[in-house]
């Protein structure tokens, strides 16, 4: 069954919509002691940013990640790692077209 939970040693659960407030990730399986900063993450969201490519995003975010748990001064705790990453550009009526086309998941 589709879902939006990967992997097995490292679970990763996403959450959240381009068009809405957020995107995030809940990281589990994560050992403690391993440094890990936000802009160890930061340099990967930076090569999708906009005009980089023309596969990349025409909106004008600056993608910035926040680690909201799971790392106490820049080093893995070993509970779930929380990221979030605010749309400061979210356009919802972008998806006026699509609305009602966008095929229901089952139970």
């Amino acid at each position: 069954m589709a879902g939006n939970t990967i992997g097995q040693l490292f679970r990763v659960t996403t959450f959240g919509e381009s068009h809405g407030l957020a995107l995030g990730c809940i990281v589990d399986g994560v050992p403690p002691g391993i440094p890990l900063t936000e802009a160890d993450l930061q340099h990967d969201l930076d090569r999708r940013r906009p005009g980089t490519s023309r596969y990349t995003t025409q909106r004008r975010e600056p993608d910035q990640v926040k680690i909201l748990s799971g790392v106490f001064e820049g080093v893995t705790t070993g509970t779930s790692i929380g990221l979030l990453i605010e749309n400061t550009d979210q356009r919802s009526q972008d998806y006026s077209a699509i609305k009602g086309r966008l095929p229901s998941r089952p139970c």
